[in-house]
Formats: C-alpha cells, sequence, structure tokens
C-alpha cells in the first residue's frame, strides 16, 4: 500500500528570530496580569480538533488530554512580567532555551511539547507506562525513510493474511461486519439478541438523511427503511412486519415468551455469545453495499478460527487478567475476565499476525516504537467494545468513547489493515496520526488571533526531533533531549533546585482511574516490547502510588508527597502553575491542604478553557465543566499569597469569570462553582492564616453563590 505524504503547510505569519526569556520573572504574568481573554479564544478553536492542531501528543489514546494552547501560554506567562509581554511572546517565537521544565503528572506529554517547541529542556514523570510511551512519540526524533521502510516490512509481513479474511464471496473486500450479542431467556431457554433496535446503520445526521438499514428479525434479511416516515419494518425478502424496535429496554432484555429479565442475570456471570449478521462491502472503488452474512462469511470467520489455533505460538496476543475497579466493574459483571475476550478469534488472529510484524521488525528502534505505538493505538478502533458511528462520519466508535470499559450489544468488527475508506485501522491510523505527526514535529504549527480570529501558523516554535534519555545527566549535556522517566513522582533522581519550572495537569480526585483503562494497551504491549525498558514483566499498569482516588484523605496524602518532591526540585524562585478542576469542595481542601503542607503558596488562580464542552463524557455530566483553573504557587519564602480575606479571592476570579465568557466560551455553574471554590480555598495556603478548612469551604461556597448572582447571563 503506498502512503502518501501531506505536503500541506501553514502560512508563516511570523519572522523566525525568537525573542529569548530564560528566567522565570517574579512576579510573573502568570501572577494577575495573564492574557485570559486571548487564551481563552484560541484554546476554544483548538478544543474542537486537539488532534488536528497538536498532533504530535494525540499519536495514541490517553485521557483528559488538556490543549496545548493553554500551556504554551502559562510557560510565556510564566517568563514574562506583564500582559503585553505575555502575549507578545504567546503569538511570537520566544526562546526559553536554558530553562529546565519539568513535569511530574506528564500524561500525553502536553507541557513537554510546549516546552520543547519553546527550546526549554523537558523533563518528565509518569507512573504509568502507557503514558510513558506516548510522552516518548510526542518528542522523539523520526527518520522518515526509515518510518516508512518499517511500515512497509509490517504491510509485506502480515497484510495478505489480513485482507484474505476480509473479503466477500466475490473476492470484494468487506469493509466492517455488524455482530449482537446473544444470550439466552432465564424462562424458555430461546436465544436472544440484544437489539435495543433493528435499525443498525443510519447516516450520523438522521433528520437530513432519513434512509437506513435495519436487520429482519424473522429472516436475518437487511431493508432499507425511511427514519422519516417508517415506524415499522417492512422487510423485504420475508414479508414480515414489525416493529423496528428491538427486545432490549435499558438494562432488560424480553422474550417473546413474555419474560422479562436483566442482561446480567440472563449472562450468569459468562460473557455473552455474538452472531454476525451484517457486513458492509466495498464494490469497486466507491459503491459501498450493506448485505446480510451468508455461508461463505461464516465459514470464513471458522477458517480464522482454526488459523488462531494454529499459529498462537507466534502471534503478538494480549496477556493477563482485568482486575476489579470502578471502571472496568461493567465488563466484569457482564462476564469479561480476561482481556483476549474483548476480541472475536478473526480480530485476534489479524491482530496477533500484526503485532508480531511489529515486533519483530529489523529499524532503528525510535521508528520502531513509533510503530510500536501505532498498533497499540489501532487497538481501541478493533475489538468488541466498538459500535458503529454511522455514514456522514468516522465509522468505528471507539471502545473510550466513555471513560469505562462498557459492554457493546452491537459490536462493529473493522478491518484491522484497512482500506482508504476505512476508520480507525493500522493503515489509515499510519497516515491520519503518524505522519501528521511526523509533519507537525518537522514544522509545528501553532493557534494565534490574525484580526480577531483564530489561525494556524508555523514559524513560531522549535521543530520537535529530541533524543530520549533516561539519564538526568545526560539530558543536561544534549543540546536536544528530554528526560522521561516511568516512574513515581514523589521520589526522584533529579538534583535539588535542579528545576527552574514545573509546569502540570494533576489527577482530579475521582473515579477515572486511567490505569484501569490503560491496562487494555499493555496487555498487548506487553506481547510486542516497543523499547527496552518497558515493564513487559508487570501485570498491569496499577500502582499504590497512584494519586488518583475517590477519597479525600488518600489524595491528599498521595499528591502531598508529589508536592514535597516537586518543592525539592525546584528552585528556590522558581514556579510551579498546574490546571485543575474539582467537581467536589473536598478535593479542593484535599489539594490546598497537600500544597500548604508542601510548602507552597498559591500566588494566584487564574480560569482558562479546558477540554471541549460536547465531549461524550461531559455532556452526559449532571453539570458538564467546560473550565480549568491554573493554580499558581511558589515557596513560601518567596510567595505573595493572591488574596487575604474570602471576599477578595472571589472578587479576584469574578472579573476573569467574566472575561473569559466575553471571549465567547460557554461557561456552566459547575465551571464558576470550582473557580471560586479553589480561589476561596487557597488561603488554606496563605503563610499568615491558619483558617479550619471546614469553615473556610462553608465560607466558599456562600462566595459561590455571590458569584453565580452576578455572572453577565
Amino acid at each position: 500500500m503506498g502512503v502518501a505524504r501531506s505536503s500541506r503547510s501553514e502560512p508563516s505569519l511570523f519572522p523566525a528570530e525568537a525573542v529569548s526569556l530564560p528566567k522565570v520573572a517574579s512576579p510573573a504574568a502568570l501572577e494577575g496580569d495573564f492574557p485570559t481573554q486571548l487564551v481563552a479564544k484560541v484554546a476554544e478553536q483548538e478544543s474542537w480538533r486537539k488532534e488536528i492542531h497538536r498532533p504530535a501528543t494525540h499519536t495514541h489514546k490517553w485521557w483528559a488530554q488538556r490543549l496545548g494552547t493553554v500551556f504554551r501560554a502559562i510557560l510565556v506567562s510564566a517568563v514574562t512580567g506583564s500582559r503585553s509581554e505575555a502575549e507578545a511572546a504567546f503569538e511570537g517565537a520566544a526562546d526559553l532555551s536554558g530553562l529546565v521544565v519539568y513535569d511530574p503528572f506528564a500524561g500525553s506529554g502536553t507541557t513537554l511539547v510546549e516546552a520543547a517547541k519553546l527550546g526549554a529542556t523537558p523533563v518528565g514523570y509518569d507512573i504509568n507506562p502507557v503514558a510513558n510511551l506516548v510522552q516518548r512519540q510526542s518528542l522523539q526524533s523520526w527518520d522518515t525513510p526509515a518510518l516508512l521502510s518499517g511500515f512497509e516490512a509490517v504491510e509485506a509481513a502480515c497484510r495478505t493474511q489480513i485482507d484474505a479474511l476480509h473479503v466477500d464471496a466475490a473476492g470484494d473486500p468487506v469493509l466492517y461486519y455488524f455482530w449482537v450479542a446473544t444470550t439466552r431467556c432465564l424462562a424458555c431457554g430461546d436465544p436472544l439478541d440484544l437489539f435495543s433496535r433493528y435499525v443498525f446503520a443510519q447516516h450520523a445526521y438522521p433528520k437530513r438523511f432519513p434512509a437506513a438499514r435495519a436487520v429482519c428479525p424473522s429472516c436475518g434479511s437487511i431493508s432499507r427503511v425511511d427514519l422519516s416516515r417508517d415506524q415499522e419494518l417492512q422487510c423485504d425478502e420475508c414479508g414480515s412486519c414489525g416493529s423496528l424496535t428491538g427486545p432490549v429496554r435499558g438494562q432488560f432484555v424480553t422474550c417473546r415468551c413474555g419474560e422479562r429479565s436483566r442482561i446480567v442475570d440472563a449472562l450468569d456471570g459468562r460473557p455473552p455469545s455474538y452472531r454476525m449478521y451484517a457486513k458492509l462491502v466495498l464494490r469497486g472503488e466507491k459503491e459501498r453495499s450493506y448485505e446480510a452474512v451468508d455461508d461463505f462469511d461464516q465459514k470464513l470467520f471458522e477458517q480464522s478460527e482454526r488459523l488462531l489455533e494454529l499459529q498462537r505460538g507466534s502471534l503478538a496476543l494480549p496477556q493477563g487478567s482485568l482486575e476489579d475497579g470502578y471502571n472496568t466493574r461493567q465488563a466484569l459483571r457482564w462476564g469479561f475476565r480476561h482481556w483476549a475476550q474483548f476480541f472475536n478469534a478473526r480480530q485476534l488472529y489479524s491482530l496477533g499476525l500484526l503485532g508480531a510484524a511489529v515486533r519483530d521488525l529489523d529499524i532503528a528502534e525510535p521508528e520502531r516504537e513509533a510503530l510500536c505505538a501505532l498498533f497499540s493505538g489501532a487497538l481501541e478502533f478493533n475489538n468488541l467494545f466498538c459500535s458503529f458511528k454511522g455514514e456522514g462520519t468516522g465509522a468505528v466508535r471507539h471502545m473510550f468513547n466513555h471513560h469505562v470499559l462498557k459492554p457493546e450489544r452491537t459490536p462493529l468488527e473493522a478491518h484491522p489493515w484497512g482500506t482508504p475508506q476505512s476508520s480507525g485501522s493500522f493503515s489509515t491510523l499510519f497516515t491520519g496520526r503518524i505522519l501528521r505527526a511526523l509533519d507537525y514535529k518537522n514544522s509545528p504549527h501553532d493557534i494565534v488571533l490574525r484580526e480577531g480570529s483564530p489561525q494556524r501558523v508555523t514559524g513560531l516554535s522549535k521543530s520537535l526531533a529530541l533524543q530520549i534519555t533516561n539519564s538526568w545527566h545526560d539530558a543536561k549535556l544534549a543540546t536536544a533531549a528530554a528526560y522521561l522517566r516511568c516512574g513515581d513522582a514523589s521520589s526522584t533522581d533529579l538534583p535539588d533546585e535542579s528545576v527552574d519550572l514545573v509546569v502540570t495537569d494533576p489527577p482530579f480526585m475521582d473515579n477515572v482511574h486511567y490505569s484501569e483503562l490503560a491496562d487494555f494497551f499493555h496487555a498487548w504491549l506487553r506481547s510486542v516490547r516497543p523499547f527496552r525498558g518497558y515493564p513487559m514483566d508487570l501485570r498491569s499498569t496499577r500502582d499504590a502510588q497512584e494519586v488518583q482516588s475517590t477519597s479525600p484523605l488518600d489524595f491528599a496524602s498521595a499528591i502531598e508527597d508529589v508536592w514535597k518532591e516537586t518543592y525539592r526540585v525546584l528552585r528556590s524562585d522558581g514556579l510551579l502553575a498546574f490546571t485543575f478542576h474539582q467537581a467536589r469542595i473536598e478535593g479542593w481542601v484535599a489539594l490546598m491542604v497537600a500544597l500548604r503542607n508542601a510548602g507552597f503558596v498559591v500566588t494566584d488562580l487564574q480560569p482558562t478553557k479546558a477540554e471541549m464542552m460536547t465531549s461524550v463524557t461531559k455532556s452526559a455530566a449532571r453539570e458538564p465543566s467546560n473550565l480549568d483553573s491554573i493554580v499558581v504557587c511558589r515557596k513560601h519564602r518567596f510567595a505573595i499569597p493572591m488574596a487575604d480575606t474570602p471576599a477578595a479571592a472571589s472578587r479576584r476570579v469574578l472579573d476573569r469569570l467574566i472575561a473569559v465568557k466575553h471571549a465567547a466560551v460557554a461557561l456552566g455553574d459547575a465551571d464558576v462553582r470550582s473557580v471560586v471554590r479553589g480561589a476561596v480555598l487557597s488561603l488554606l495556603t496563605h503563610p499568615g492564616e491558619s483558617p479550619d478548612p471546614e469553615v473556610l469551604a462553608r465560607e466558599a461556597d456562600v462566595e459561590v453563590e455571590k458569584a453565580l448572582a452576578a455572572m453577565p447571563r
């Protein structure tokens, strides 16, 4: 398969000569004079397509990825003393060479990438090895010929075998197979298809494009339906007429005999069986045809089952079992116990071939690692927890559409290697993720305001072609190196006062433990060995030292240990800045107490744009959030607290909230509540005060009500 390189470049609107800004300012623009409206307008633009605007940090799935725009603004505002200087540095080619920027919760590498683009030396720790892999891809230098030759070698090793299992009887490629989970009625024992609707394929905008496809529950044939007028399914094949609605309502399924039972009760601790009922075939170059499966399709799948057993010893396959946790509990209730159960036999065989081809590549380590990460990233689009998004959009809804491992009753099986018309395949992700990231690394673009409108331009940032080292000494000596470690940030090997600036996005106090989700990838990465030092013997990426917890005491204790270590490695007049949002006030209290105990004082708090408000997880929340708070801290000897009273703290952030709203960023009550609570509770770090946390929390909620009343509607 030939892979075309993108030749499109962004306009360069600024001179290449950079303004050197090597020192942390005191006071910094980040402490009171932050360019709130400018950043909000630009960040809003980025939030709609983060993977397009910042592709280096989106080569692989990671959760709660923050906006590069915001972190660029934090960095330049930390080394400038006024808003005008910060704006000029943000929209110009600033140079932070000589500055060491440390992120103890490095995640996907957003801080590290923005620091490297500005010429600083990035240092990152993260306790999760999958996150460490993502960071490495965001910064590491890739050789284009080696990357392309590696891709071609993988294609030569496995594509023919994978293609052969994704065709119809005429030899035309099948883009997608449609499956339905099945169980048996607890009363009569009859099989039950877990359909909520018999319509399985429709447009992403059905009101504008009402043509759809439905499967007949009587004979299994595929019929056309018009969603604008059809209330029932009239089968074209057998003539039967019935409801478009299936037997599933919420968590219950109803049998034709009248028995209504909970799906999990019917499963009785075992994973569901699955029945393949339809396929989408590519006829010629463009024609797409929805068809019922036939004997050829069934026999082809049975062939994949035999091949899996015959070649199991040579394949790269997932290892390990699920452990109980908030994010895994739903899958466990459905009977999923092992990571291999997340895939059918054809997926296991095809992905096993693909993983083995990547594992056995004989090319330079950085490029092999990139293809290992690409393989791992393709897994989220090729498993039994994926579904069909519909026509007119990327067809595959990946398994992490929700931040839990949510079983799918009507899974979509995609072509793992893919065709140009595929979604979520190894080949299309190579172009859409790896080559896009490569272009970005060679010539990074940034979003700036031009005549009041956000525009994407090049020429402001240094290229991303760094050597990854696990030695602090090597990182300090090299001219283009990043020091990245997978480990506990409460105990690092960094020397005392060795970093100038700490910028991070710590975990919130909530239910989403990323390690529980990352184990899905880790189960396969143990087999493909992405880089030397990857912990292949580790059964799970979960770690007792993780900061995430729903317990305020546990969260406070874990994050306090990290802040204490951060205090040790940060130079005396350095600055700590991090983004934070918390729905529960206990989370803010725990955070501020931990900062105080570590020796930090909050010197300011800036509201800023966070993730896109329309994301699935946010839209499902009772009060979706759209803002983070940038919490700015210094060591107590060099700090001026942001306020002395709750009312003063609230007033300090209220004007900034209004400025964000005037920048056309949607705000909800939850945003105001979180920002104001954070500002008031910053008094817990005031060196001259010792307020009672419970009393101050009540005062914070009083200030919240005042702020909500003062916000323009």
